[in-house]
């Protein structure tokens, strides 16, 4: 599964690692992704999310009912 948060939306950014003598390679920019587990209270149920680190504390702001609307209004399944 590719590395991407279901609240946000960040995704990988991509680049160049460069070597002491300056040589390019590409690399790529993971988020910091987590599985956090959390209890909604409307549908009775644990949901499971797959967040970024800014993800998780935007779900600490507005709340779990707030944040899973937003992740079904990006079409995403919860």
């Amino acid at each position: 599964m590719s590395a991407h948060c279901q609240l946000t939306g960040c995704k990988p950014g991509f680049g160049r690692t460069i070597s002491h003598s300056h040589r390019r390679t590409p690399r790529r920019f993971d988020p910091n992704i987590q599985r956090k587990r959390y209890w909604l209270p409307s549908e009775g149920r644990h949901v499971r999310l797959r967040l970024s680190a800014k993800g998780v504390k935007t779900v600490d702001l507005i709340g779990i009912e707030a944040a899973v609307a937003r992740v079904r209004a990006r079409g995403e399944k919860v």
